[in-house]
This record gives structure tokens, C-alpha cells and sequence, in this order.
């Protein structure tokens, strides 16, 4: 019996992104493991049969001898449970998963790239050392002789590929961690008015969080319905702060963080979703499914997540009035709503339905470890 040992810094993360594939890895006759960070949510994944391991790891710390520690204890981790695959998700595990995997002679290596993280976004005058050293663990962690790189937009593929990380033969593209078609399922009918403008999101200034908020203000009549579902991020450099969350409570409905997103959305006229840079985000493949309209930015990620005009609008990053001005231009009309919905819809079960992306993955699995 092959095992798979899949490396995730957050349980929480696991259990929304990844739980789905691991059961079905399960399923196929895999022995899984999975290795977190402590947390409540650990418990649930103990409950669903799968061997937990605490994953000795801060989610956003850069102090160079607890970096350090971290890739050690993953080290110490492999060669303890002596795994056949290692499924790396996150930028951390990813870099430092990658890099013990290969001091540990791990026989194979999948790294999942969602994204790249905010030092791929963020403009610094100058030199920027710290991005420059990312570069190089990532051309370290990712040359793994017996591995594959799934990635879910172009964009980052040709991103790590220029930085020579990544070999054209490790490429697979898969769209996304997949979506419960039946969880997130169209309504017969829109909800009643006003419109109700809706964004779903960790409340990260590099998620569009701030945009969104500056947008809800143009609307001075108040003539819609703006919120926001999503939770302060305390171990996120780029979240807001309750200061912050507060003052925002004048403009938006700040709904906090919520697990009935498929009933917020059915609730829903108009998705919204302003990010920076995403691998491709999973609330906009929910919204697809759930065969709403949606406003994203015309940035890696967020653009994959739509056929541009006809399941949503492509706005400039970090442009409020545009995103108002398309939120106006959908309100007004109702059957261009419906139809991008449908195309929306479509478009999810095409490319984003769990099953298909647990195929993807589980062929994965099999072609590293027939070999």
C-alpha cells in the first residue's frame, strides 16, 4: 500500500481545499496522512480516518532560525513516516516541504502552487532581497527529480518556468482545489431587490478588501446591498485590523466569517471579488457553480476563474470606481445577470466539478508512483 503524507500549514485550509481529494485517495486504497499546524480543526481530520501529524511551522513568520526549525522538523517528519508522495500545499510547505523532501530522498514530490503570495505583488523601491531569496528556495524546493508541479493558472507556470524553477515535464495544470456542484447550486429565481453585492474573502488588503469598501461608498443613495463574508487574519501580514474592520462597518455589512456560503450566494445578485493576484480563487468558482455574476480583476488568477463578458466583468486591479461602475451596469440589467449565471454555471461543470478534479489529482498519484 503506497503512502501519501499531504503537508498543509492550516488545518482549516486542508479541510476547505483538500479534504475532498485525500478521502478519495483514501478511498482508492492509499494509506493517508496529513501533516498541520495544531488546531481545533485538527480534530475533524482525525475524525474522517485520516493520521494527523502536528506540523511544527508559523504561517507567516520570517525569523531565519525558526524558518530553519520548520524545514528541520519536516525533515525529521519524513523520514519518520517514511511517506512513497508528498502533496505540498501553500507557499511554506511548498518551499520548505520541497527542500526536506529531497534532503529526506523522498521518492516522489507533487507542490501544489495556489498563488505565489504578496511578495509577487508587492512594488518595493530598490533592491528586494527577500523576493530574491524566495526565488532561489523556490528553484531549490521544486527540483525534486521525480515530480510534478500543478499549478492552476498559466500565468504563475510561466512565472516559476522564467525563474527556471520549474521544468516544462513537471507542469500539470489543474483549475482550482474543485467544487461541490450540489452545494452550490443555482436558484430558480434571483432573491427579492435591492441588489445584494457580495464579496467572500480572508480579509486581506491584497484580496481587494479595501477597493470593495471604497466602491460601496460611491453608492452615496445606498441603492444596494454590499457585504462581505470573511474573517480577520491575525497571522497575515496583510490583513486589516479591527480598526480597520470596524470604520469599514459604516459602509459594508462586515458579515464575518460564515459556512453557509452556498445560502449567502443564493441570496446574492452580484459576486464581487477584487484581488490582487490568486492562483485561482475558490470563492469565484463557488460563485460559478452557484450561477451568479461575477466582478473580478484582470489579474492572474481571478481572470481564469471567468469567460470575460459572458460569466463576468474584468475590472483594473486596485480601481474602486470601476468596480462601482460595474456593479451599476449589472444592477440595471437583470437578463445579462441570468445569462452569465448560466454561462457561469456551465463553466463550472465543465472545468471545476470535484469529481473531475479529483481525477485530475489521483493521476497524478498513479503516474509518479507506477515509476
Amino acid at each position: 500500500m503506497f503512502k501519501i503524507l499531504f503537508v498543509v500549514n492550516n488545518p482549516d485550509f486542508f479541510l476547505s481545499h483538500r479534504v475532498k481529494i485525500a478521502l478519495a485517495a483514501k478511498e482508492k486504497g492509499y494509506d493517508v496522512h496529513v501533516a498541520t499546524m495544531q488546531g481545533e480543526s485538527v480534530k475533524v481530520i482525525e475524525s474522517l480516518g485520516l493520521k494527523h501529524h502536528v506540523l511544527m511551522m508559523s504561517r507567516s513568520g520570517t525569523n531565519p532560525l525558526s524558518e530553519l526549525k520548520s524545514l528541520f522538523s519536516l525533515y525529521r517528519l519524513f523520514k519518520r513516516v517514511k511517506p512513497d508522495l508528498v502533496h505540498l500545499v501553500t507557499i511554506k510547505p511548498v518551499l520548505y516541504g520541497g527542500i526536506a523532501a529531497r534532503l529526506a530522498r523522498v521518492p516522489a514530490v507533487v507542490y501544489a502552487i495556489s498563488g505565489l503570495g504578496f511578495i509577487f505583488i508587492r512594488q518595493k523601491k530598490g533592491v528586494d532581497f527577500l523576493k530574491g531569496l524566495i526565488k532561489y528556495l523556490y528553484r531549490i524546493a521544486l527540483g525534486h527529480t521525480h515530480s510534478r508541479v500543478i499549478f492552476q493558472n498559466k500565468d504563475d507556470c510561466a512565472t516559476l518556468m522564467q525563474m527556471g524553477a520549474v521544468q516544462s515535464q513537471q507542469v500539470v495544470m489543474i483549475r482550482g482545489a474543485g467544487v461541490d456542484m450540489e452545494e452550490f447550486a443555482p436558484t430558480l429565481n434571483e432573491p427579492p431587490l435591492p441588489i445584494k453585492v457580495t464579496m467572500v474573502a480572508r480579509l486581506l488588503k491584497d484580496k481587494g478588501v479595501q477597493e470593495f469598501v471604497e466602491a460601496a461608498k460611491l453608492d452615496v443613495e445606498k441603492k444596494f446591498v454590499w457585504q462581505i463574508a470573511g474573517g480577520i487574519d491575525t497571522g497575515n501580514p496583510a490583513s486589516i485590523t479591527q480598526a480597520e474592520f470596524n470604520n469599514m462597518q459604516s459602509y459594508v455589512n462586515m458579515l464575518g466569517e460564515r459556512k453557509d456560503i452556498a445560502q449567502l450566494y443564493a441570496q446574492s445578485h452580484i459576486v464581487v471579488l477584487p484581488s490582487y493576484r490568486e492562483g485561482i480563487p475558490k470563492s469565484l468558482l463557488e460563485a460559478a457553480a452557484s450561477g451568479k455574476p461575477i466582478i473580478t480583476t484582470d489579474v492572474p488568477g481571478c481572470r481564469d476563474a471567468i469567460i470575460p463578458d459572458e460569466s463576468g466583468l474584468l475590472v483594473p486591479v486596485k480601481n474602486a470606481p470601476a468596480i462601482y461602475e460595474a456593479v451599476m451596469y449589472l444592477a440595471h440589467r437583470a437578463d445579462l445577470r441570468l445569462s452569465m449565471g448560466k454561462a457561469g454555471r456551465a463553466l463550472a461543470e465543465r472545468e471545476f466539478a470535484m469529481p473531475i478534479i479529483i481525477d485530475k489529482h489521483l493521476a497524478v498519484y498513479q503516474a509518479l508512483l507506477e515509476k
